[in-house]
């Protein structure tokens, strides 16, 4: 009996077997035009050749225009001008000096500049055939990162802990609340609050287990349970070798965690499942570094087979991808070749 992509998703989330693995594709803008223009496909159209299982479902800002910085190419919702490729790096830190007192004046802003109104629609018109992914990415370690300067936003964990915590609630609250207004519209027709928070480098994470927990770990889970307050899965986006913070990230109830890169220090497959793969779902793992760049169909037909006996026993697993955004580098016949190999050696009961 066939199923729907959003019944194997979900399937897979309760770590359960179904008919086959479920497949995710998550693409830079310029990979994505290079790969319709190759292909000759508009974007539904890719999305199935890909196969992928999921959908997405955005708010739309509708707050107002405030000018750029000379130079920026971008603006956060905070304030932050930045400039450089895709999103680029901050140019200046908002905050960086900023007193407790200053911190809590600051031009916060408004969760009702993001318009709702069409999320129901469009998660409607996909018939509850696909996974629906929905609320705000709500990146607040990057926001903060940019309000306050990496650096010195580790050095006010030790000398000024009360501003960090201001900081942190701010953005927090105002994702929350963002997020609220999405669930609200159309919590009903969404089935994962997805977020992304990249606490890891190639090399170990961030930031060390007794600061994510005493900073980051209450407002992760101020978001896990408010997508659970909805009846929502709760999946987050993290990159690098953020295997020390795993246990922590557990203990809020977080569903599944997004997009494992096995290139990272301490990202070892087998071992991830070996240890958390009855408790987490994992999504991606399929090295985006260097076997979908630098390899050729062949060997990324064989990794991926690889990597699918590894992660795919008993359910709790997403093939795809080891990072939401596909290079433009890429080539679009190694992608193909991945995801023709998932469903080529993803089915269960073979």
């Amino acid at each position: 009996m066939s199923i729907t992509s959003r019944e194997r998703v979900l399937a897979a989330f309760e770590h359960q077997e179904p008919d086959r693995v479920p497949a995710w594709c998550g693409s830079s803008p310029e990979f994505w035009v290079k790969a319709k223009r190759a292909l000759g496909l508009d974007d539904e159209g890719l999305l199935v050749r890909f196969g992928d299982d999921f959908r997405r479902v955005w708010a739309r800002y509708d707050g107002p225009a405030f000018p750029l910085a000379p130079g920026a190419s971008h603006r956060t919702v905070f304030g932050s001008n930045r400039r450089g490729l895709g999103y680029g790096q901050p140019m200046e830190h908002p905050l960086a000096d900023a007193t407790l007192d200053q911190v809590h004046a600051y031009a916060w802003p408004d969760p009702s500049w993001m318009d709702v109104n069409q999320i129901r629609a469009g998660a409607v018109s996909y018939g509850r055939q696909y996974a629906i992914l929905g609320g705000d990415w709500s990146p607040f370690w990057h926001d903060a990162i940019d309000l306050l300067g990496m650096e010195n936003l580790m050095l006010k964990m030790y000398d000024q802990p009360e501003v960090v915590d201001a900081v942190l609630g701010h953005i927090v609250d105002y994702y929350a609340r963002v997020s609220s207004r999405i669930f609200d519209a159309a919590g009903d027709v969404i089935d994962i609050f997805f977020i992304g928070n990249d606490f890891g480098s190639q090399t170990g994470p961030l930031l060390g287990e007794p600061l994510f927990r005493r900073f980051i770990l209450p407002h992760l889970r101020h978001l896990v349970d408010l997508g659970h307050a909805y009846d929502l899965k709760v999946m987050m986006h993290c990159c690098g070798g953020f295997a020390p913070l795993i246990p922590a990230m557990l203990e809020t109830g977080l569903d599944g965690l997004h997009a494992i890169q096995p290139s990272c220090r301490g990202m070892d497959l087998a071992t991830l499942k070996a240890r958390y793969g009855r408790q987490i779902l994992f999504n991606g793992a399929i090295d985006s570094h260097h076997v979908l760049i630098n390899g050729h169909p062949e060997s990324v037909r064989a990794r991926t087979r690889e990597v699918l006996t590894i992660m795919k026993p008993g359910g709790g697993y997403v093939a795809g991808a080891s990072h939401d955004s596909i290079l433009e580098q890429t080539p679009v016949e190694n992608v193909l070749a991945m995801f023709d190999a998932i469903r080529e050696f993803g089915g269960y009961g073979e």
